[in-house]
């Protein structure tokens, strides 16, 4: 992509840095303070070999050099309990203290940077995964359902321009990455042709059937679904190779058409779209032990509807659904499961 870095695909962090080295922070000084404490307690234990007074500065300052194991010597413990102290409590802390900017350390330089190489490899090893192009109303909706309907959130990548966008489908636990869905080499990077399904909501119809045909030309039997507003233009986007086209005015106009034709229709339509609902629609490949059978006899218990083979459809009522071959595709009513 000329003039513009390439983003790698990322995964969003369960702690923000800024949050992550504030803790930190704040319990390394926490347990300063604590050891502070102690040696002002403990004062009368400690001998200053310069002046012979202990004051509060020279036990902050004795407490630094010995939380960071200096010992320059001219402060040092004399007592018993003085040195019990430091044995017992202050040694442990230092070693508190020591893990946390260590840990700080692994975590900012050795951990980010093994991160980094790790989303990489994630990058190069994907398979089976959802991507979606486009994290508009539409698209957000989309990995929303796929999440309820019990999709790993880590399997789907999201690919907008938009870092407004990103993040929230960060916050969701996606895949994302900030770049053009038009350009070969993003979807090359995301291995588009590995994918289980591609979903394109682009916001506008061009750019949309754009994506599609890209897509198609890097994977040609990937599934492709997209949403259209114009309906001129869903014929336009078939061409270009989608198998799904979504039409948002179009099912709009069936359940305003259905409510005026019936209250509850239209609550039915939206019940089965949605995972969320009592029912739910499903399609499945046909089952061994349900070749042969009809339709009407699945196995799942199901109320099936239609049965596709060989590009075309069939329904319930029709002959070509009274007996199931291997190969079919069904399409089905399941209760969703509470």
């Amino acid at each position: 992509m000329k003039g513009k870095r390439f983003q790698p695909l990322r995964r969003a962090l369960k702690v923000p840095v800024w949050a992550d080295l504030g803790i930190r922070l704040a319990l390394a000084f926490g347990l300063l303070g604590i050891v502070v404490m102690i040696h002002w307690w403990d004062r009368t234990g400690l001998v200053d070999n310069t002046d012979g007074h202990v004051s509060f500065l020279d036990v902050v300052y004795f407490t630094m050099i010995s939380i960071t194991t200096t010992g320059f010597g001219d402060i040092t413990p004399v007592s018993d309990r003085a040195r019990m102290v430091e044995a017992i409590i202050v040694t442990p802390i230092r070693l508190a203290v020591l893990f946390i900017f260590v840990g700080a350390a692994y975590d900012f330089v050795i951990r980010r940077s093994w991160e980094k190489w790790r989303m990489a490899r994630i990058q190069d090893k994907l398979t089976d995964h959802f991507v979606v192009l486009g994290f508009g109303i539409s698209g957000s909706e989309a990995v929303s359902e796929l999440i309820e309907r019990g999709t790993d959130p880590r399997t789907i990548v999201v690919i907008d321009p938009s870092e407004e966008r990103l993040a929230v489908a960060e916050r969701m636990g996606c895949n994302v990455m900030a770049a053009d869905a038009t350009r070969d080499e993003t979807l090359v990077a995301v291995r588009i042709h590995k994918a289980s399904a591609v979903l394109v909501s682009a916001g506008r119809d061009d750019a949309s059937i754009l994506i599609v045909l890209t897509v198609r030309h890097l994977a040609p039997k990937v599934p492709i679904s997209v949403v259209v507003r114009a309906a001129d233009n869903e014929i336009l986007a078939r061409q270009a190779g989608a198998d799904n086209v979504i039409n948002p005015v179009r099912f709009t106009g069936l359940l305003l058409a259905g409510s005026a034709q019936g209250s509850h229709i239209s609550d039915y339509l939206a019940d089965l779209a949605s995972v969320g609902g009592r029912v739910q629609l499903v399609e499945r490949p046909v089952l061994p032990e349900e070749i042969g059978r009809s339709l009407n006899e699945l196995v799942s218990g199901g109320r099936g509807l239609r049965v596709y083979r060989n590009g075309g459809a069939a329904g319930f009522w029709e002959s070509e659904a009274g007996s199931l071959r291997e190969g079919d595709m069904v399409v089905e009513i399941l209760p969703t499961v509470d």
